[in-house]
């Protein structure tokens, strides 16, 4: 349930353990960029209750592409830097966690359902150069630290760039 992460926070705890490792076993045995970024959305999508739409932008330019991602198909395919939550990421290079889309007067719209999103930059070379965007159906379902395991994740994740 989306609730018992904030409720029960030893089990939380438990389930980003298993998470991290989890995780670390992907990006050891990915054969590439691409299948690594699928797997972690798989795995986060299908292990957090309130995890609905789990996927990735890539920085190309001045736009965001969408790469990997688990969920609903959605229209934004390409958006530009600054331009809703993600492209306001995208500039700042900061974590977002919007615990209400609806008080956000620039956020894109996938979904009516979606009520809160939380988005991590990845960066690599000092660089930033894609991003982790979490939709969810929840309102304000994100943990403290639960974004600290999403940014210790997208850390890793840098590696990905700087290996190819």
């Amino acid at each position: 349930c989306t609730s018992c992460w904030r409720r029960m926070p030893e089990a939380a705890a438990m389930e980003l353990a298993r998470l991290e490792t989890a995780a670390a076993e992907i990006l050891a045995t990915a054969s590439d960029r691409d299948s690594a970024l699928r797997e972690i959305a798989q795995l986060l999508e299908a292990s957090v209750p309130h995890y609905d739409w789990v996927g990735f932008y890539l920085a190309d330019g001045r736009e965001l592409v969408l790469g990997p991602f688990v969920g609903e198909p959605t229209e934004h395919v390409r958006i530009a830097f600054g331009r809703g939550i993600c492209g306001q990421v995208a500039e700042s290079g900061e974590t977002k966690v919007v615990a209400d889309v609806t008080a956000e007067a620039n956020y894109l719209s996938c979904s009516s359902a979606v009520q809160s999103e939380v988005v991590v930059p990845i960066h690599a070379g000092g660089e930033f150069v894609a991003q982790l965007d979490i939709d969810s159906h929840a309102r304000d379902p994100f943990a403290p630290d639960e974004v600290e395991f999403l940014q210790r994740l997208c850390a890793r994740l840098a590696r990905l760039w700087s290996e190819t």
